[in-house]
């Protein structure tokens, strides 16, 4: 059974506060309470609704960026609410509702990869970093809180296994494959897939989790068109349009997460993840990431970054900061113990601690989804 990530929309209202993230909602609500008293309306655009919100009880709500008429936004902050306006000339929007999809990061592909909202929010951040002007960084702090916000919703009751694995891989190689059929074997299990969201083993995962709804062959037929592209280097706009011609030839692929981010805009963000959760704080994506890898996380060979991740992830299971240690699973054993040895720290770290019997080394990626079954994932 193939898991969809995202949960009924009422069911995810039911657990949290008092949300409206669409047009639809907000009608509903009206038709059936007459009154927006005490919600949060975020990212809808009320321009067509002027007559509506000059009758309605609005006290102790907030609109998140939701344009409105001027007569309409008077009125409802005369009335109660709180008024947080959109902020013009921005390539994203710092209220949004719902994480990223492919088509809307990488719209305006066909004029070259810099016309892209993806390449324009990167271009922005460097620029707002650059002068430290400190409403960017507020609005910065709020997208990504929202993002966040986004994604737990989009999570919610999935069991989600971390795939993290450097960005060099290239497509077209033994390794990608394997990383990609890794990544279909998880989510035919029922796991949700969740990585970096970017190039290499991060694509190559949310690839497998895309092919899992169909016949094997698919897999291996696609992986043929990408690897005429086998890197973002030197053109981001030719690696982009191989995968979406994968995704043209095969629609409606299998779900699975993205978390990348603008803090490394250099690399690009797959087209393969259905939800992409992009933020600017490189910190409170990794740290986001590991901590929703519910049900583990499979470390393909990588460098710097993934050996931070290694450690990352092992220190609240360390700790038990996140309750009981969630299980890790390292691929290669000539990478984590010759070329960058982190499997004997993390061995001597987890000595005679609860997180012991939730790591092992594998030497292949055909081996990863037993041994995390085995440890508990």
């Amino acid at each position: 059974m193939h898991p969809t990530p995202a949960r009924p929309r009422r069911a995810a209202r039911a657990a949290r506060a008092h949300e409206i993230e669409s047009l639809a909602e907000f009608d509903e609500v009206v038709a059936g309470r007459g009154s927006l008293a005490r919600y949060r309306v975020q990212a809808v655009d009320l321009t067509g609704r002027t007559s509506v919100l000059l009758g309605l009880d609005t006290t102790d709500a907030v609109f998140l960026g939701c344009p409105m008429a001027p007569e309409a936004a008077a009125r409802v902050h005369a009335s109660g609410a709180l008024v947080f306006p959109p902020v013009p000339g921005l390539p994203f929007d710092p209220y949004r509702g719902c994480p990223y999809t492919p088509d809307e990061l990488f719209a305006s592909l066909e004029e070259g990869y810099e016309s892209t909202p993806d390449a324009r929010a990167y271009g922005w951040f460097l620029r707002t970093t650059a002068d430290g002007d400190v409403l960017a960084s507020m609005l910065r702090a709020i997208h990504d809180d929202a993002v966040s916000d986004a994604l737990d919703e989009v999570l919610d009751g999935c069991r989600v296994v971390g795939v993290m694995g450097g960005h060099a891989m290239a497509r077209g190689t033994v390794e990608y494959t394997g990383a990609a059929r890794l990544g279909r074997s998880l989510a035919r299990a029922g796991f949700t897939v969740a990585t970096g969201g970017g190039p290499g083993a991060m694509e190559a995962a949310n690839l497998g989790a895309y092919a899992a709804p169909f016949a094997d062959t698919m897999l291996e037929e696609a992986l043929v068109p990408l690897a005429k592209a086998p890197s973002f280097r030197p053109s981001v706009t030719e690696w982009a349009r191989a995968a979406f011609e994968v995704r043209a030839r095969w629609p409606d692929g299998g779900p699975s997460i993205g978390i990348p981010t603008w803090f490394y805009g250099h690399e690009p963000p797959n087209p393969f993840a259905a939800h992409i959760a992009k933020y600017f704080a490189n910190a409170t994506r990794e740290d986001g990431l590991l901590a929703r890898s519910t049900a583990g996380v499979v470390f393909l060979p990588g460098a710097a970054g993934t050996v931070q991740e290694i450690f990352d992830n092992a220190t609240p299971n360390y700790y038990e900061s996140r309750g009981e240690p969630r299980p890790m699973v390292l691929v290669d054993r000539e990478h984590w113990t010759r070329e960058l040895p982190a499997w004997p720290l993390l061995r001597s770290l987890a000595r005679g601690r609860a997180l012991a019997p939730r790591i092992t080394l594998v030497d292949s990626i055909e081996e990863a989804p037993e041994a995390l079954a085995r440890l508990g994932g």
